[in-house]
């Protein structure tokens, strides 16, 4: 179920077969979770784009982290390592942990 709802997000064509997924219930709940998957994560960059067209020009002060430096890539990959390990967190603790713990 969550290959398939996966799949239906991502919009990449595969599905769990198996599943037997032709019915009513499934292709409205993955049609839901294409919508939203697809039209929902638009809505914050424009409104971030929105707010930054109407931001005034600050000077550099100390306080300000420039993007040019290694400190910021080296934070901006630390987010980025973090958010991704966040989300395969679950999928993996319901999933193959689980059942490593399970067997002994």
């Amino acid at each position: 179920m969550l290959y398939e709802f996966t799949s239906a997000n991502a919009n990449n064509g595969s599905g769990f077969e198996g599943l037997g997924d032709n019915n009513i219930f499934w292709n409205v709940t993955t049609g839901i979770v294409l919508i939203l998957g697809r039209f929902l994560p638009i809505i914050a960059p424009i409104a971030i784009i929105g707010l930054l067209a109407n931001k005034k020009f600050i000077p550099e002060s100390p306080g300000t982290l420039r993007t040019d430096s290694g400190t910021f890539g080296v934070m901006t990959l630390a987010v980025i390592l973090i958010v991704t390990a966040l989300s395969y967190l679950a999928p993996l603790a319901l999933g193959p942990i689980a059942e490593y713990f399970s067997l002994y």
